[in-house]
């Protein structure tokens, strides 16, 4: 057993957060877990019965938790751990009871960088025609340069408008990246604008709205009870000529059923897809196929410091824990993000 006045910390992230965790010395008693484990709540075979903090992420197992609170997490073992961190922006693929009755804070934030990359290079990809215009021996190379030259040139990023459904940590990464390419940005966001949230960025008062004055339409929104299938029939319907979509947070945020008519309909031009629902997608879906979906196995958040961004905000969380600071990045669970 540990010392009851030293916190235990389930690390559930691996061997370069339990590094990180060193340097905090006898302050922590640590205890390895594995997210991907069956049972990723109970730690008891760890050696001790108690966790004061849960360092976690999204899994498999964790995605389809019982909807019931486990023993180790009840009041009578204590009611688990006072504090749980993932290293995923979102937290719908957490069960319920997770974020009842402690606080639970989340990566925001930590993969904008890349995911904002990601989007950028999914415009470019488009307006530069790099997976098409691929010649493989001389002839294909002169009717490439025929075709580019005489009618059907490469367009440009800039002076078009890029939409961001969602304004926190990605959409405002996306919104720099795309200013310097010379984009129109506007945006529409659930929540109140606040002085200074909307520099160089045009609010709009609805998604239709959003959707109907667009060229490019990111997806940046948290997934809640409100925000599941907000992309649809309704919403597509409204789309500008030529709308490219770009889902890069998750998949149940759009009606797929809906999409793929408004695709073969010509509503949506194309649509760019990290993520889906569900993930992966069942072999023959059409989404696999589709002349107008280029679809990515939900890898725009790797790349640049993401992981070590992850990092450094456990290591401060958990020196503000200990000194009885305010942790950064709390989850409100009314709200879901």
């Amino acid at each position: 057993m540990s010392d009851p006045r030293v916190p235990v910390v389930v690390n559930q992230l691996g061997a370069d957060v339990r590094e990180a965790l060193g340097r905090f010395g006898a302050r922590l008693h640590v205890l390895d877990g594995q997210r991907d484990d069956d049972t990723p709540w109970d730690w008891t075979g760890g050696g001790d019965g108690r966790a004061d903090i849960v360092l976690t992420g999204p899994s498999p197992a964790w995605r389809d938790a019982p909807r019931v609170l486990p023993p180790s997490w009840q009041a009578a073992s204590g009611g688990g751990p006072s504090w749980v961190h993932t290293v995923s922006a979102g937290v719908d693929g957490f069960p319920s009871w997770l974020l009842r009755d402690r606080l639970v804070t989340c990566g925001r934030g930590d993969s904008a960088a890349p995911i904002a990359e990601y989007v950028l290079g999914a415009i470019l990809v488009r307006a530069k025609r790099l997976d098409t215009l691929r010649p493989a021996c001389a002839q294909s190379w002169l009717e490439g340069a025929a075709l580019v030259k005489d009618g059907h040139p490469l367009t440009s990023p800039e002076g078009q408008v890029l939409g961001l459904a969602g304004f926190g940590a990605i959409g405002r990464a996306v919104a720099v990246r795309a200013r310097a390419f010379g984009m129109r940005v506007l945006a529409w966001r659930r929540g109140p604008w606040t002085p200074g949230d909307d520099d160089g960025v045009e609010p709009v008062a609805t998604l239709g709205e959003l959707a109907a004055r667009s060229d490019h339409l990111v997806l940046a929104l948290p997934l809640t009870a409100d925000t599941t299938g907000i992309v649809g029939e309704d919403v597509l319907r409204r789309a500008r000529p030529g709308l490219h979509l770009i889902n890069v947070v998750r998949g149940d945020l759009v009606d797929q059923a809906a999409l793929l008519r408004a695709l073969d309909r010509g509503d949506v031009n194309f649509a760019t897809l990290d993520v889906t629902s569900p993930e992966p997608l069942a072999d023959g879906h059409p989404f696999y196929t589709h002349r107008s979906v280029r679809l990515t196995p939900h890898i725009s958040w790797s790349g640049g410091a993401a992981r070590q961004n992850g990092v450094r905000r456990i290591v401060d969380n958990i020196e503000r824990f200990l000194e009885g600071r305010p942790l950064r990045d709390v989850v409100d669970a009314a709200r879901g993000y």
